[in-house]
């Protein structure tokens, strides 16, 4: 098939893989992997895509590739990362896979130096490429600029952030400290907002929104940071393999004696806060020496310490330091910073017990007070003042007794530990954003004209536990993406459209609804979750509840039950829910959500924190009030909205965002194992497809990925240009570029007109005055001459001659042989013009009379020739009458045949017409019928897509943690409105279900790919075919062929061309789709007739049509002119014409005759993948007056272009499929 070029069909693990297709299935591909000969698989049309020649060569722009498809960009990826080119564009996006191990001098200085000022594409790709496009788009459009890095945690975003920040100061910068400073904050948020997590070792638990200001001088003037949505939770609670944030090891690891006595610090494993995730420190052979045995915890000790090239807890303190000081914190200050975090690990050791009174309250356990003093000492607090807030909490009164009344209510051991934890977010919360202040104070400016903005947040999140942080990140992915369809596939299309450039509109995921459902107002999740938390007794149950009940039919949200996770499946309705974002189907646990939507203290801990001894704690907390939420009624407790806090932030940014020129960075992360080297193709090829680069390609495959702004072309030719033309508007002066062109030819060609003309004038100045001198003998000579050609016209005469040729030849010889005597002696004499003429007047009385003796016996000759000639012509003339005679009854006989194709034409329009009357009063009922049916595909399209993402995100998470999917329990509503057959489990295995076997990831691979085969389009038609006599959807290819060329059964054989037919035409849409970059589509029929078969489908079907028309001869000739002709013949100068024989429905030969170039000759069975594989029915050639032609007329045609010699070809090579016009070959041949 298709000349056994390779293709990419799909694969479980490794997201494609190289085969070639050997069989076109009803609605499928039969692949054989190149690697795995004699092993085939089903994979579905839309999902195998055409491969490069060389796949192992590697470009920088994947636009430059030959295809542009999801499989190419993935190899082309792959073969980069192999190499260690990290960097990929897609058009002016860069891809950047993270290498996990640093690449020698990618991000010197040298390498700065070497991109500064160079354009997009002229190097090779880089980060530092599209940080200067960034800035060289400021300074030219004088718009402020956005580069929106985005990937998945591990993927490299924190580190590409670095490189941008880096890069725009040292090229762009003032050389003063305040570039400097910019650089080193990094390092100061990294150290307060980063963790490590399950898979990244140093993930940014915050967003942050980096901008660097520009003056009209184009140098950086400052800075400012805008951080979003810090994870709290992480403070107080962590996983086994999860970190908290790096501060708190840094400062237990290099923290000097004096400061760790002063803060009374030990080893992590002491801490309740640290001591519940990953105790060990990040540390290289030198740094874990440095640090101390009593500072390790008894795991840091067993296992050794965690490595990473990029961290190290004990040398990160020190850098961490060095990097204060450089940004203006002086050594109070940073005790001060230290001695807060060590105040929060204190009170995470603080516990409570059941108080023994009937107050049901609880009191501090014995073991916890030096605790309490050490927190109460680093904060400045009092002892009795921290103890008594944390177990009581203060109430005001506002009826049942006197106003204001304050009234403390013991708290139980749960509530205690509740604001014990409270406490220390806050605490923690607040140093952060005291941290991100002084950093914007390290880099301040007055004025700024523009600035560079740099995005860094966490990419779309999905654990097998995932609570409020990763709602709310999502939540922000689901915004970005997209911001990310509406500048790059919207803005784009819109410009085709703008500019009639005829581009094919690209579909992509509208994730409206899932930003509605969201943060819509009154009923959108984040609304519902702030009316919860205003409740008297507000609940996570109730919250969920509600939610499920306001958006019961909503297809983004559904119970957790329906997840493909066992986990999730046993988290009860109220418990959580399930949303489908653009990325794949999430769940989340509602347990703390009302807790963690809440920013506010009780006011017995907010007051006591703001009254502090110490002045740095209590102005972290200056200004707490006015954030408070005015809807509260007096006498409930405070609430400050998380979510609505951070959507109003997220809208601010997008604004923000929109207002800027953008630039985007997708960062890619190649495994799950965070090793160097290491590929994982599904994973990757997934991680593309939620970032909308399939769609990119999509878009760019039928666009204009190069382009040249007006003013480029403008400054490239203004110095050519007259002074008025340069005065032009850069746009119309593009527009006249042409016009001007044209101008300067005819310039030219004026110019060289003259130069010719003066050549010619010297030319025949010099010639005049040659002629004067030798004009007397040059006369004489072509007047001599002028007697040599009568004298050869006499020889020919004399050689005509029957009779006296010997005697008349001697006499034209000597006349000859004077005449040359005569030429020699004036070559040779300077004879004067008489002596010349006297000469020449007795040569030319010789002459006249020799040819009047010649005249004399060619008379008599040519007499006697003209009576033979006579009667010849008299024999021909007669000849002539009796061929007219014949000619104009065979006209008469072509015209009566012709009028009676018309006549059976218009008998057939017309029979056509009733019919369509007949059936017009129907016709309103069905196009209602048939919209809600296309409705209803879409929306199961959707429904699929959607299916096929949630399950592939279930894949990776399965993966990750461990936990292998489970498919048993029925899908939701909205997919079994489907009717698509549940796809059998691929693993079972829960904890709660027992012990059971886990599969292998060959096994795994084998589902995926059993499931990927299994398509619903494959499902649907084997259901249609079960109506059918013939039940052909199992049958190759090639079986189908070898019974239309053999069989006898008339139906059998209907029904095999049918199913042969529709499979050629699911082919050819494939290759149609799939096509190479920059070449015309294959064009088997002309566009009329293409054009006509989409939009009128046959109402007969071609089976039928076959037995009812007994296998009719038909011929068919149209005009038409090829795509790669039609814009260089505007006026169709090299119009061909399309010949075809209809043999039955189906056609049986086809011919293409051009300008200017051979004929195009094709025949059943050799030439079924060039043919036309629409039946006669749709092609209309039936309902075009004058298409249809004689027998005769195409036979001619036929045989003068050879085509019996090519048809006699493939009936001898046996590929010819037989039809009427072998078989009468054959019987002439025999």
């Amino acid at each position: 098939m298709d000349d056994g070029k390779p293709v990419w069909a799909p694969h479980p693990l490794d997201g494609f893989q190289l085969g070639s297709i050997i069989d076109i299935g009803v609605d499928s591909l039969t692949i054989e992997p190149l690697n795995q000969r004699n092993k085939t698989f089903l994979a579905p049309v839309n999902q195998v895509f055409p491969a490069e020649e060389d796949n192992e060569k590697d470009v920088e722009d994947n636009c430059g590739l030959m295809y542009l498809n999801e499989a190419t960009l993935l190899n082309n990826i792959r073969v980069r990362y192999s190499k260690d080119k990290i960097y990929t564009y897609v058009a002016n996006i860069l891809i950047a896979v993270n290498p996990y191990f640093d690449i020698p001098k990618l991000y010197s200085s040298e390498t700065i130096k070497k991109y500064k000022g160079r354009s997009l594409g002229t190097l090779a790709p880089h980060v530092y490429a599209i940080a200067d496009k960034a800035y060289r788009d400021m300074k030219v459009h004088k718009l402020s600029q956005s580069i929106i890095v985005s990937g998945e945690s591990g993927a490299g975003k924190t580190e590409n952030t670095k490189f941008v920040l880096r890069y725009l100061t040292e090229s762009y910068g003032t050389g003063q400290d305040i570039d400097e400073r910019i650089v080193e904050a990094n390092p100061l948020l990294e150290a307060f907002g980063n963790a490590k997590t399950v898979r990244n070792n140093n993930s940014s638990r915050f967003g942050k929104f980096v901008e660097i200001h520009f003056n009209e001088k184009n140098a950086v003037v400052g800075g400012f940071v805008s951080h979003y949505l810090l994870e709290k939770s992480r403070i107080c609670t962590q996983s086994m393999e999860e970190r908290n944030y790096h501060i708190f090891y840094r400062l237990c690891a290099g923290a000097p004696e004096e400061i760790r006595q002063k803060f009374h610090l030990t080893s992590p494993d002491n801490f309740r806060y640290l001591s519940r995730g990953c105790t060990r420190y990040f540390a290289n052979k030198e740094s874990d020496k440095k640090i101390l045995q009593n500072r390790k915890s008894p795991q840091c000790l067993k296992e050794g310490s965690l490595k990473d090239p990029l961290l190290d807890d004990h040398g990160d303190f020190n850098r961490m330091c060095v990097a204060m000081k450089k940004i203006g914190l002086d050594d109070a200050e940073k005790l001060d910073l230290f001695r807060v975090v060590a105040g929060v690990l204190h009170l995470g050791n603080v516990d409570f017990e059941e108080a023994g009174s009937t107050s049901g309250g609880c009191v501090l356990k014995n073991k916890s007070s030096q605790s309490l003093e050490h927190c109460a000492e680093l904060l400045g607090l009092d002892d009795d003042d921290l103890r008594v807030s944390l177990t009581t909490r203060v109430m005001l009164t506002t009826a049942g007794g006197a106003k204001g009344t304050v009234i403390k209510v013991p708290l139980k051991v749960e509530q205690a530990n509740n604001a014990r934890e409270a406490l220390a977010k806050a605490v923690y919360s607040h140093l952060f954003d005291h941290v991100v202040k002084r950093v914007n104070q390290c880099f301040p400016f007055e004025t700024s004209s523009f600035f560079i903005g740099v995005l860094d947040i966490a990419g779309f999140e999905y654990f097998e536990h995932n609570s409020f942080e990763q709602f709310c990140i999502n939540y922000c992915n689901e915004k970005l993406q997209q911001f990310f369809n509406e500048r790059i596939l919207k803005e784009e299309q819109e410009l085709y459209q703008k500019e009639g450039l005829g581009v094919n509109e690209v579909h992509y995921v509208d994730n409206q609804d899932c930003i509605d459902l969201i943060e819509a107002k009154l009923v959108g999740i984040l609304d519902i979750l702030d009316e919860e938390n205003r409740l008297p007794q507000a609940s996570d149950q109730h919250f969920t509840a509600a939610i499920h009940q306001k958006h019961k039919n909503h297809f983004r949200l559904t119970i957790p039950r329906k997840s493909k996770l066992t986990v999730h499946r046993n988290i009860r309705d109220d418990e959580g829910f399930i949303i489908r974002h653009f990325a794949g189907a999430v769940c989340y646990e509602t347990a703390k959500f009302v807790e963690k939507n809440n920013d506010a203290l009780h006011m017995s801990l907010e007051s006591l924190v703001s009254e502090s001894k110490d002045p740095f704690v209590r102005k972290l907390f200056e200004g707490t009030n006015n954030n408070k939420d005015t809807k509260q009624k007096a006498g409930k407790l405070s609430f400050i909205s998380v979510g609505n806090k951070f959507k109003t932030q997220l809208n601010l940014l997008l604004d923000k965002l929109r207002s800027t020129g953008s630039s985007f960075i997708r960062c890619i992360k190649p495994n799950l194992k965070m090793t160097s080297h290491q590929f994982e193709g599904a994973q990757i090829l997934s991680q593309l497809q939620c970032s909308g680069m399939v769609s990119v390609l999509d878009l760019m495959q039928g666009g204009f990925p190069s382009r040249a702004p007006f003013h480029e072309l403008y400054n490239m030719y203004k110095k050519y240009m007259p002074p008025k033309l340069c005065r032009l508007d850069p746009r119309l002066f593009c527009k006249a570029h042409a016009v001007v062109a044209k101008v300067l030819q005819v310039v030219k060609n004026k110019m060289k007109y003259r130069a010719v003309s003066c050549i010619k004038m010297q030319k025949t100045v010099r010639m005049w005055l040659c002629k004067r001198k030798y004009k007397p003998r040059i006369d004489g000579l072509v007047k001599v001459k002028s007697l040599k050609q009568r004298v050869n016209r006499m020889t020919e005469v004399v050689k005509a001659l029957r009779e006296g040729k010997a005697e008349m030849s001697k006499q034209v010889q000597d006349l000859d042989s004077s005449i040359n005597a005569l030429v020699i002696k004036i070559k040779n004499t300077a004879m004067t013009r008489d002596q010349i003429d006297q000469e020449y007047v007795a040569l030319v009385k010789r002459s006249e009379q020799l040819l009047s003796t010649l005249q004399k016996k060619k008379q008599e000759e040519e007499e006697a020739e003209r009576l033979r000639v006579i009667q010849e012509e008299m024999e021909r003339e007669q000849k002539r009458r009796e061929e007219e005679e014949r000619r104009r009854k065979q006209e008469e006989e072509e015209r009566r045949l012709k009028a009676e194709m018309e006549l059976k034409r218009k008998m057939e329009e017309v029979e056509r017409k009733k019919e369509e009357e007949v059936k017009r009063s129907m016709q309103a009922a069905l196009e209602a019928q048939l919209a809600a049916e296309r409705e209803e595909e879409a929306r199961k399209q959707s429904l699929l897509e959607q299916e096929r993402r949630d399950r592939e995100l279930a894949m990776r998470i399965a993966r990750s943690e461990s936990e292998l999917i489970y498919d048993e329990s029925p899908m939701d509503t909205g997919i079994k409105s489907v009717e698509v057959k549940q796809i059998r489990p691929v693993a079972v295995a829960a904890k709660s279900d027992g012990p059971q076997s886990k599969m292998t990831m060959e096994e795994m691979a084998k589902e995926m790919s059993d499931y990927l085969a299994r398509s619903p389009e494959v499902q649907a038609t084997k259901a249609a075919a079960g109506t059918k006599k013939y039940d052909l959807t199992k049958w190759k290819y090639a079986e189908l062929r070898d019974v239309i060329n053999t069989s006898c059964d008339i139906e059998l054989l209907a029904a095999c061309r049918e199913e042969f037919h529709r499979r050629l035409k699911v082919y050819h849409a494939w290759k149609s789709r799939n096509k190479k970059r920059n070449t015309e589509a294959e064009q088997r029929a002309p566009k009329s007739i293409t054009d006509y078969a989409q939009q009128n489908p046959p109402q007969l079907q071609a089976r039928q049509q076959e037995i009812t028309q007994n296998r009719t001869q038909r011929y068919f000739r149209i005009p038409f002119i090829r795509p790669a002709d039609q814009y260089k013949d505007p006026q169709n100068k090299k119009k061909g014409w399309w010949y075809a024989h209809f043999d039955g429905p189906w056609i049986a030969r086809q011919m293409e005759l051009h300008p200017d170039k051979a004929p195009i000759l094709l025949v059943a069975g050799k030439d079924d993948m060039e043919m036309c594989e629409l039946s006669l029915d749709e092609t209309g050639l039936t309902r075009k007056r004058g298409a249809e032609i004689l027998p005769r007329q195409f036979e001619e045609v036929w045989e003068r272009c050879g085509g019996v010699t090519y048809l006699r070809n493939a009936i001898e090579s046996k590929q010819a499929r037989p039809t009427y016009a072998t078989a009468m070959l054959q019987n002439l041949l025999h």
